[in-house]
């Protein structure tokens, strides 16, 4: 499984776009700052919003795509799914990504 994700610095903060195959570790890699880039200047640590791809080329796209948008179109895509911005790392399991104040499961992993 494959996964395009957003992170931001706070509500209505910076955004990062990104990719990855492993989502849970390349989220902790961002809130450790593993790795000096954008995010970690950005303090873009916090997992608002993400969904999955059967393959990595499609996950590549569709990052891609959105960094296109314009900024209203991701805070809409961010308010759609996680109106309060809670940071879904906090939410990821083995299996599932499970948001309680939503109660319904966000996506399996």
């Amino acid at each position: 499984m494959f996964y395009a994700y957003i992170l931001a610095s706070k509500r209505n903060g910076t955004l990062y776009l990104g990719h990855t195959d492993d989502l849970g570790e390349r989220i902790l890699q961002h809130k450790l700052k593993a790795n000096y880039g954008f995010s970690s200047r950005h303090n873009c640590v916090r997992l608002v919003w993400f969904e999955t791809h059967e393959t990595r080329e499609s996950a590549f796209k569709r990052e891609r795509q959105m960094k296109k948008w314009n900024r209203a179109w991701k805070l809409r895509r961010i308010e759609t799914n996680n109106p309060e911005w809670d940071d879904l790392y906090d939410y990821l399991t083995t299996d599932q990504v499970y948001h309680p104040r939503h109660q319904f499961q966000v996506a399996k992993l």
